[in-house]
C-alpha cells in the first residue's frame, strides 16, 4: 500500500481484544511495507557499522605503508557511504509510508465504527476519548508500527557487528559481545515505571481534552449563566495536572536517555583500556584497536533505537488500548439474518413496551421520563444500547436487517441533532427518496428566518443554498438548529421517521405551523413523534402514553386529557390537586384552543373507534408474543 493509494478499499476486521493484539494486527496487515523497511534498514545500519572496519584497515595500511590496501580501503569506504545514503533515504521513505498508512487504516476503522454506531458511540465512550483516539492516538499507533522494522534492523545490525568483532579480534570482540547486551537491556527495569507515568499523562490529557470539548460545546449556555470562568478554572487545573504528569514522565525518560549515553561510554572506556593493554603486549595491532574502538562508537547509533522502540511502545500501548475499546463496540444485536438490501414496510411495533405505530399515520408518544423517551426512540430505529427484543417493522426484526437497510427503513432524529459545518446545500445533500424537495422541507420546518440569518452571515454567497453554516451551527439559536435538522430529516423521506422532541426549542406559534407542515408533508408515511406539546399532540392521528416502560393508554389527545390523569399530568405539567383547583375543562380548553381543536372534535368519534381497534390489535399482538 502506497500513500497515493489511500484510502483502503477495505481496512479489514481488526483484532480489538486488547491494545497489544491490535498493534500486532496492524503490523501483520502491513507485512510487505515492514519487510521493505527492514531491508533498507539493514542496508543502512550494516553500511554504517562497516565503516569502523574500513577505518581500521586504512590505519593499518598507513602503518604498513601499503598503497594498494589503502586504495582498496578507500573504495570500500565509498561503497559504504553510498549504502548509507541510499539505505537512509529509502528507509525514511518506507518508514513514513508505514506510519501514514497505519494511521490511515486506524482512522478508517474508527470512521466506519462511528458510522455504524451513530449517536450511541458517544453514549458508550466519552466524547473527549473519541477525539483523543482519532487525533493524537492515531499518530502514536502509527509511530510504533513503523518503528518496529527500524528497531529490528538496528538489533540485527548490532548482532552482526558483535559476531564480526568476535571473529575479527576475539580478545576485544568478546568484551564488546558481552557488554552490548548489558548496555541494551540495562534500562528494562526502568521501563515499567516510565510506562506507568506515560499512562498517567495520557489519562490526564484525555480528561483535559474531554473537558475542553464539553466546554466549547456548551459555551453558549455557559455565557448565558455566567459560568465561563468556572469551567475555565477547571480546565486550567486539568491542564496543570497534565503538565505535572508530563514533567514526571519526562524525568524518567531523561534518566533512560542518560543511561543510554553513560553505559556505552563506560563500555567504550573498558574496551580502550583493555585494548591498550593488549596492544602493549603485542597481541593486537594498532589498526585492530582503532577498528574495535570505532565499532563501539558507531554502535551507539543503532542502540538509540532500543530507547525509541521502548518509548514508542509505552506511548502507543494506552493509545492502542483506547482504540481497541472503541473498535470493539458493536450494535446490541448485530445479526445479519437478511442479506438483501430490501426495505420492509408495515406497522412499527416494539414488543418491550407494546408501542404500536400504524403504517402511514402520525403517532405521538408521551413519556414522562425524557431519558426513557430517548432510549425508546433509539430502539425504534434499531440502535438500542441495551439487550432486548428487537423492534418489528411489519414482520421483520430491525436488528436482523443489514445496517444500511435498517437506516433506510427507519430514521431517528434525536433531541440534540448535530449540524456539520459547510454550505446549506451540503447539509441537505443526504440520501433521499427524491420525492420531497428541499424547498418543501424547509417550508414545512418553518426555516424562513433561519435562511435569512444564514444569508446575512454569508454575504458572498450568490445562491441561498451556498450560505455557510458554522461548526455545529453555533451561530444559530437552538430552535433554528432544530428546524434545519428537521428539514434535513424530512428530505430523506424514510418509510418511518422517529422524531424526539423536534420542537422543544421553538415558540408556540412556530410550533403550530411546524405541526401542520409535518402532518401535510408526511401524509401517507409512518411518523412517530416523542413530545408532550399539546399543539403536536392535537394534530396526531394517534397518541400513546408510555409509563414506567409500558404503554398504559392510547387514543386521541382530547380523550386522553379528559380521562387519563397520568397523561394529563405530563402534558399540562400540573399535579392532580392543581388540576382540580383550576378546573380540568379550563386547562383542556387552553391547551387545545384554536381551529385545530374544532377539527379534533369533529373527528374524535371516528378516531375513538379506530383507537379501540388499534389498542386491541396491539394488546393481542403483545399477548401472543408473550405466550409464544
Amino acid at each position: 500500500m502506497q500513500i497515493q493509494d489511500l484510502p483502503y478499499s477495505d481496512p479489514g476486521v481488526p483484532d480489538a481484544r486488547s491494545g497489544p493484539r491490535f498493534l500486532w494486527w496492524l503490523w501483520r496487515n502491513q507485512l510487505g511495507g515492514q519487510l521493505k523497511s527492514l531491508a533498507w534498514g539493514l542496508l543502512h545500519f550494516v553500511a554504517v557499522s562497516a565503516l569502523p572496519f574500513c577505518v581500521g584497515l586504512a590505519v593499518q595500511a598507513v602503518v604498513d605503508r601499503s598503497d594498494t590496501r589503502l586504495a582498496l580501503t578507500g573504495g570500500l569506504m565509498l561503497l559504504c557511504g553510498t549504502g548509507i545514503a541510499v539505505g537512509d533515504t529509502f528507509l525514511h521513505r518506507t518508514a513514513v509510508t508505514n506510519w501514514i498508512t497505519a494511521a490511515a487504516r486506524v482512522q478508517q476503522l474508527l470512521a466506519r465504527k462511528a458510522a455504524r454506531l451513530g449517536s450511541a458511540l458517544t453514549r458508550r465512550v466519552a466524547a473527549g476519548e473519541v477525539v483523543a483516539v482519532s487525533t493524537g492516538d492515531v499518530e502514536k499507533i502509527g509511530w510504533f508500527v513503523e518503528a518496529v522494522s527500524r528497531f529490528t534492523a538496528a538489533a540485527l545490525s548490532v548482532v552482526v557487528v558483535c559476531v564480526a568483532l568476535v571473529v575479527y579480534q576475539p580478545a576485544l570482540g568478546v568484551v564488546v559481545a558481552v557488554g552490548l547486551p548489558v548496555v541494551a537491556l540495562a534500562v528494562l527495569p526502568l521501563l515499567p515505571r516510565a510506562t506507568r507515568r506515560a499512562d498517567v499523562q495520557r489519562e490526564k490529557a484525555g480528561r483535559a481534552t474531554e473537558l475542553a470539548s464539553d466546554t466549547v460545546a456548551g459555551l453558549r449556555v455557559l455565557r448565558g449563566i455566567g459560568g465561563e470562568e468556572l469551567f475555565l478554572d477547571r480546565y486550567r487545573r486539568a491542564s496543570q495536572e497534565v503538565r505535572h504528569a508530563a514533567v514526571r514522565s519526562a524525568r524518567m525518560w531523561s534518566l533512560i536517555s542518560a543511561l543510554q549515553v553513560l553505559l556505552p561510554g563506560l563500555l567504550l572506556i573498558a574496551v580502550v583500556w583493555h585494548g591498550i593493554h593488549l596492544a602493549r603486549q603485542g597481541r593486537i595491532t594498532v589498526g585492530e584497536l582503532v577498528t574495535v574502538y570505532s565499532a563501539v562508537m558507531v554502535l551507539n547509533y543503532p542502540l538509540r533505537h532500543f530507547e525509541e522502540i521502548a518509548m514508542a511502545y509505552s506511548f502507543s500501548r494506552p493509545s492502542a488500548k483506547r482504540a481497541a475499546r472503541v473498535l470493539s463496540l458493536e450494535r446490541s444485536t448485530a445479526t445479519e439474518g437478511i442479506r438483501e438490501a430490501q426495505v420492509p414496510g408495515g406497522d412499527l411495533y416494539d414488543p418491550g413496551t407494546g408501542l404500536l405505530a400504524p403504517a402511514g399515520r402520525l403517532t405521538a408518544v408521551v413519556c414522562g421520563d425524557p431519558d426513557a423517551a430517548g432510549r425508546l426512540a433509539e430502539r425504534l430505529g434499531g440502535h438500542a444500547t441495551e439487550q432486548g427484543r428487537s423492534v418489528l417493522l411489519g414482520d421483520v426484526a430491525l436488528d436482523e436487517l443489514p445496517l444500511d437497510s435498517a437506516r433506510t427503513a427507519v430514521l431517528v432524529q434525536d433531541k440534540d441533532p448535530v449540524l456539520l459545518s459547510g454550505t446549506l446545500r451540503e447539509l441537505l445533500d443526504v440520501p433521499a427518496s427524491g420525492t420531497v424537495r428541499a424547498v418543501d422541507a424547509l417550508a414545512a420546518a418553518q426555516c424562513d428566518d433561519v435562511l435569512d440569518a444564514l444569508v446575512q452571515g454569508s454575504l458572498d454567497a450568490a445562491d441561498l443554498m451556498d450560505a455557510r453554516i458554522s461548526e455545529r451551527g453555533r451561530s444559530l439559536s437552538g430552535g433554528q438548529r432544530q428546524r434545519l435538522a428537521l428539514a434535513r430529516s424530512l428530505i430523506t423521506d424514510p418509510e418511518v421517521l422517529v422524531l424526539d422532541e423536534p420542537t422543544s426549542a421553538v415558540d408556540s406559534h412556530t410550533e403550530a405551523r411546524i405541526a401542520d407542515g409535518l402532518r401535510r408533508l408526511r401524509s401517507g408515511r409512518t411518523t412517530v413523534v416523542f413530545t408532550s406539546s399539546p399543539l403536536l399532540l392535537d394534530r396526531a392521528d394517534r397518541v400513546v402514553l408510555v409509563h414506567e416502560g409500558e404503554v398504559v393508554a392510547a387514543g386521541v389527545h382530547r380523550q386522553l386529557i379528559d380521562g387519563e390523569p397520568r397523561y394529563r399530568a405530563v402534558v399540562t405539567r400540573a399535579t392532580d390537586d392543581e388540576l382540580a383547583a383550576a378546573g380540568t375543562g379550563a386547562l383542556v380548553g387552553t391547551a387545545d384552543k384554536g381551529a385545530a381543536g374544532a377539527e379534533a372534535d369533529s373527528r374524535a368519534p371516528e378516531a375513538a373507534a379506530d383507537e379501540g381497534a388499534l389498542v386491541g390489535a396491539g394488546q393481542e399482538r403483545k399477548e401472543s408474543e408473550e405466550s409464544a
